[in-house]
């Protein structure tokens, strides 16, 4: 039987994603339970984390399981992903140890690491984690590299508790400003979680030059015709806003100059005027907004945006704890 990995929700099916929300509904209503009963994850995080951390392992602790929790680089051996390299640097031990290993000891492996922000022609490989599916011989857990499949299943339960169907909603997925490009790990899973669940999708972002990965965005647009919605891009504020049902936020930095950020920042400062405010909810449709947070208050949304009742960020946040325990029990029961 082939491995099941949970790396990108692309390699689930929509009803294999409903059911991931069914469950992780169930666990809303019923937290506790035995799945993972004498059974281990290890956390590997090459970035830092709070909500990640915080509801991975008190989600293995609530079916049961044990979490192990290490910082490669820092409170474990820094590891080696090249195949075939020399190894005379600072790292110490290679993937296909470490993933072999780890395997012998636990029972799920969960990995957090960004790209190096260097050359997206190298991150968007995502070799962390691939290394990691590719040696492991237990299931493997996307905690966020370049997408982060946990987050979008948590955005997607969150806008199902409010709004219910979500076919052919109004969805606009809008670029903001930040002082720092960001990593698009977010905003290419919400753009791949909203067309396959069939919304009517708008990615607003201020030039060409922010349109996310020709793959993410390939994706998106099979996804919205498989699935009865739809996809465009525009950048046009008042459009994009106009009778939106939902407005999920992110700042990310534009793939023309990843690595060269000293060039992108004229651009970037020129389109401070993208924040989320209160004038651009009233466009919307009685719309909701959402963050993946941590948000930077007064610099991607109002504070009155943020304290508003349209702001469904912090179940959002909470729902995490919830679709992680799904995905965990998910893969132990497939096993």
């Amino acid at each position: 039987m082939t491995l099941r990995h949970f790396l990108s929700t692309q390699d689930y099916s929509r009803a294999e994603i409903d059911a991931l929300l069914e469950q992780a509904a169930a666990f809303k209503r019923s937290p506790r339970g035995q799945q993972l009963a004498g059974k281990s994850i290890a956390l590997l995080f090459f970035n830092p984390s709070m909500r990640t951390r915080t509801s991975f392992e008190l989600g293995a602790f609530h079916l049961g399981g044990h979490a192990i929790v290490l910082a490669p680089g820092k409170d474990a051996w820094p590891i080696e992903f090249e195949v075939g390299s020399v190894m005379d640097g600072d790292t110490e031990e290679h993937i296909a140890e470490v993933a072999r290993v780890l395997s012998r000891y636990v029972d799920l492996i969960a990995v957090r690491a960004f790209p190096k922000f260097q050359d997206w022609a190298v991150d968007r490989q995502d070799h962390v984690i691939k290394a990691f599916a590719q040696y492991a011989t237990v299931p493997v857990i996307n905690m966020e590299t370049i997408t982060h499949p946990c987050q979008e299943l948590a955005h997607a339960m969150a806008m199902k508790e409010h709004l219910g169907d979500l076919q052919n909603r109004k969805y606009v997925l809008t670029w903001t400003y930040h002082p720092k490009p960001l990593n698009t790990a977010v905003a290419n899973s919400s753009l791949l979680i909203a067309t396959k669940l069939g919304m009517d999708v708008t990615l607003l972002c201020p030039t060409p030059d922010y349109v996310l990965d020709e793959r993410y965005m390939a994706y998106g647009y099979q996804n919205a015709k498989d699935n009865g919605g739809s996809l465009k891009v525009s950048h046009n504020i008042e459009e994009a806003y106009s009778g939106a049902e939902v407005v999920y936020a992110k700042s990310w930095g534009a793939l023309p100059f990843f690595g060269r950020w000293e060039q992108e920042k004229p651009i970037r400062e020129a389109h401070k005027h993208f924040i989320v405010d209160e004038a651009k909810m009233a466009l919307t449709n009685n719309g909701l907004f959402s963050h993946c947070l941590p948000l930077r208050r007064n610099i991607k949304a109002t504070d009155a945006v943020m304290d508003s009742p349209a702001c469904i960020a912090i179940d959002e946040a909470e729902n995490r704890l919830h679709v992680q325990k799904a995905v965990m029990a998910s893969l132990m029961a497939g096993r």
